[in-house]
């Protein structure tokens, strides 16, 4: 049986789009992926479907589609996601609609809010669900490929999930493909997933930085693939020509990221040991992978549940010169003397000095900066205060220090997320094929 080429068109919601249709057009893929959902991003899918104030789905899948699918329509390929995100049926009727001769499928039953037991603890916490009784939004379980599986079996050329497992959106096409049964397999297929789940994470991006290895036309990054074998090695690599840099140690630092335990990497379909994965650069852009090791089937899923937290604001303003942190240390203290004392506001304030402190707020500064950003931001669950503390920033324009620009400030839902566990027996993933 021939190896299987896998590509990563998306590893976040705000990924390119040029990289993806590079891979679709000239890849020769046999299946791509788009990896569109982040912990928040689905509980916010929620408030805006049940709301109206928007799609339960990605808003960007059908840009996604349009420089890809017909590509890979044309070469029998297929396409998976998870940016059916809050309501993969409406994504699946969308993209129905646009492709009506593609075989159109979305995987349900993620969506766990009926069955979510209020007695369940919150992980890492000695708390319960009950402790946020009222401000559940949304509970979505990390389904498994099975479904994904089934929806490829029965013919798909796009399948649409919910919340699901990163890497099982790459383990389904090769389970289809391969037949594959042993867990050894899975563990490798699993690994395929994890190492191209973060698209150009593992060419390049996030790895450029000062006494590293170059990364060659960075602003071009090539879109990942691996060619995948029948017992499960893989390669690694990026379309000739492409920017990026793919080796060692770029696939090593994917490899570890997001990683608690190496011995137990825990995913809905196996736990899998990657402590011994070897990496090999077998020659330049290419990485030789192999070595996952199977341990355990779980006997319960992941759940993401979302939390009304209310409304979220933040705003900025910035002032050069050489008195630049005094003026905005000042500008900051009459923002948060107008929020208690005018406004009688109880909320505590965030306030950062961007330029100064800010990414490390531990440490103090060496020298007094020539230039500050001040950023302020709040969460309150009342509207009104977020529009207030916004419209405060921005009058430090006229009524703030010397020399403040540059203001801005806005204010939106904000979701919280807490985790818990839930049988796999509550769950009941569906496959439905759109007409």
């Amino acid at each position: 049986m021939k190896n299987f080429r896998i590509g990563v068109g998306a590893g976040f919601a705000g990924d390119r789009f040029d990289g993806a249709e590079l891979l679709a057009q000239q890849g020769n893929l046999d299946a791509l992926v788009f990896e569109c959902l982040a912990e928040r991003t689905i509980g916010l899918a929620s408030l805006r479907k049940h709301s109206g104030s928007g799609p339960g789905f990605d808003p960007l899948l059908m840009r996604r589609l349009e420089g890809t699918l017909p590509a890979m329509l044309a070469r029998e390929g297929r396409v998976l996601t998870n940016a059916g995100a809050a309501d993969p049926r409406a994504a699946a009727d969308l993209v129905k609609s646009k492709y009506a001769g593609a075989k159109v499928a979305a995987v349900l039953g993620d969506d766990v809010l009926e069955q979510l037991n209020l007695g369940s603890q919150i992980l890492g916490t000695d708390r319960q669900l009950s402790d946020f009784a009222g401000k559940i939004v949304s509970a979505n379980a990390y389904l498994g490929a099975d479904a994904m599986v089934q929806a490829l079996q029965a013919g798909a050329d796009v399948v649409i999930t919910g919340r699901c497992g990163d890497a099982a959106l790459f383990l389904a096409p090769l389970i289809a493909h391969f037949d594959w049964t042993a867990t050894q397999q899975i563990a490798a297929g699993i690994l395929v997933g994890h190492l191209l789940e973060c698209s150009t994470q593992v060419s390049g991006g996030y790895f450029a930085d000062k006494g590293k290895a170059a990364v060659p036309d960075i602003a071009n990054l090539g879109f990942p693939f691996a060619d995948v074998a029948p017992d499960g090695s893989f390669v690694i690599t990026k379309i000739d020509g492409t920017g990026g840099l793919i080796s060692r140690e770029t696939v090593l630092e994917q490899l570890l990221y997001e990683i608690t335990d190496p011995h137990r990497y825990i995913t809905p379909d196996l736990t899998i040991d990657i402590s011994s994965v070897a990496l090999e650069q077998i020659a330049l852009n290419k990485v030789s992978v192999s070595g996952a090791s199977a341990i355990e089937s779980p006997s319960t899923y992941k759940v993401s549940v979302g939390i009304d937290d209310g409304f979220g604001a933040k705003g900025e303003i910035s002032y050069g010169g050489e008195s630049a942190l005094y003026r905005a240390q000042l500008a900051a203290e009459i923002i948060r003397e107008r929020w208690s004392e005018n406004h009688k506001r109880g909320e505590e304030l965030t306030i950062e000095y961007l330029g100064y402190n800010a990414t490390r707020p531990w440490k103090s500064a060496s020298s007094t900066p020539d230039e500050v950003c001040l950023r302020i931001g709040a969460h309150t669950f009342d509207e009104s205060a977020a529009k207030t503390l916004c419209q405060e920033i921005e009058a430090l324009y006229l009524n703030g220090p010397a020399g403040g620009g540059g203001a801005t400030a806005r204010y939106s839902k904000s979701v919280g997320i807490v985790s818990t566990l839930i049988d796999k027996s509550e769950v009941h993933p569906e496959v439905v094929f759109v007409a």
